[in-house]
């Protein structure tokens, strides 16, 4: 008995960490750095940085791109304003 108050309450924690993604809104912007190189930032995670590296691993990947973790912000090799905010919605983020 006591097993399925504690998967309901694990259940409850989870959905919580989802909503928490969706209510932080994150910002998608593109620098131009040295020697004309494009780079894609995303920024505004409040999350620790164990997920935010997570999270880039699993972008690079589908955007079949380089990229890195800097602080709060992942930066991503090229232009990818076109398909981020479909991968960031994917994984539980609202992208403006």
């Amino acid at each position: 008995m006591e097993d399925d108050s504690l998967d309901e309450l694990l259940d409850e924690l989870d959905s919580n960490t989802d909503l928490n993604r969706t209510n932080q809104p994150v910002s998608i912007s593109v620098d131009e750095r040295r020697y004309g190189k494009t780079v894609t930032v995303v920024a505004g995670f409040d999350v620790p940085s164990s997920t935010l590296e997570s999270l880039a691993s699993a972008l690079k990947s589908s955007l079949a791109t380089g990229g890195t973790v800097d602080g709060d912000t992942i930066e991503l090799q090229g232009d990818h304003r076109d398909r981020l905010p479909a991968l960031l919605a994917d994984h539980g983020y609202d992208a403006t």
